[in-house]
Formats: C-alpha cells, sequence, structure tokens
C-alpha cells in the first residue's frame, strides 16, 4: 500500500517512466514488502512552476511524497531515499534539476491508514508486516 507522488516536468518519454516507475517500486518494496506500490507521476510545463516567486527561472526541482506505514530503520529509509532519488535524476537528467529533488516521507501509524474496506490496524496480515519492519 505504500503510494509515492511525483511532481516533475513535462519531458521523459515512456521508456524513462517505466524503467524509472519499476526501479522506485523495487526501493520501495525492499524497504516495506508490502504489496501494492502504487506512484503517480504528475508532470507541469515550466510556466506552471515557480520557484521563489519566478515562472521558467530555473530547471524544475522534483518533488516527491512517500505516503507510507511507519518505518522506524534510518538505514532502510536511507537506503530507500538513494534509490528513490537515482531513478528520478537518471530519468529527468537534462530536463530537471535532479540535484535538489525533494523526498519527503510521510509515514503513518495503521489506525491512520483506511484500505480495501477497513483500517489497516484491523487487518492482520499488515499488522504483522509492520511490525515485522520496525522490530
Amino acid at each position: 500500500m505504500p503510494q509515492l507522488l511525483i511532481e516533475a516536468p513535462i519531458g521523459i518519454g515512456d521508456q524513462a517512466k517505466r524503467k524509472m516507475m519499476m526501479e522506485i517500486t523495487e526501493a520501495v518494496d525492499a524497504a516495506y514488502h508490502i504489496p501494492d506500490v502504487r506512484i503517480w507521476l504528475r508532470e507541469y510545463s515550466p510556466e506552471n512552476v515557480s520557484q521563489d516567486g519566478r515562472i521558467n527561472a530555473q530547471p524544475i526541482k522534483p518533488l516527491c511524497f512517500l505516503e507510507a506505514p511507519e518505518l522506524s530503520d534510518l538505514d532502510t529509509k536511507r537506503t530507500m531515499a538513494e534509490k528513490i532519488l537515482a531513478a528520478i535524476a537518471t530519468a529527468y537528467r537534462g530536463l530537471a534539476n535532479t540535484d535538489e529533488t525533494l523526498l519527503l516521507m510521510n509515514h503513518y501509524p495503521l489506525e491512520n491508514a483506511g484500505w480495501a474496506g477497513r483500517l489497516q490496524a484491523d487487518n492482520p496480515e499488515i499488522v504483522k508486516a509492520v511490525a515485522a519492519l520496525n522490530q
């Protein structure tokens, strides 16, 4: 159930998108081992992005939000972040300022996540999986 939203410029091809999304899925799956990893790519033209109040002033800096269950292992988070940022950097090289891509990780306790008709705190499989992640 981890979800990743990527805000980035328009311009990468389908092959680069597929490769980036596969690499990101693998990175998130390696960290969480929870199925249903989704990636939402939202693309913007430069005239629709303001950085420090200026439109088209510099290449867009991608922004990512990881919405997922709690994950306490800092090394696992670090490795996952490095892989996500590397995949984005490769896909958007020359099109965006990927040296300054921002990844924000929003972690939720299972009692704050509803999916498949119930709170995930009531889903024994997910409770067990997240407990194993955070031992």
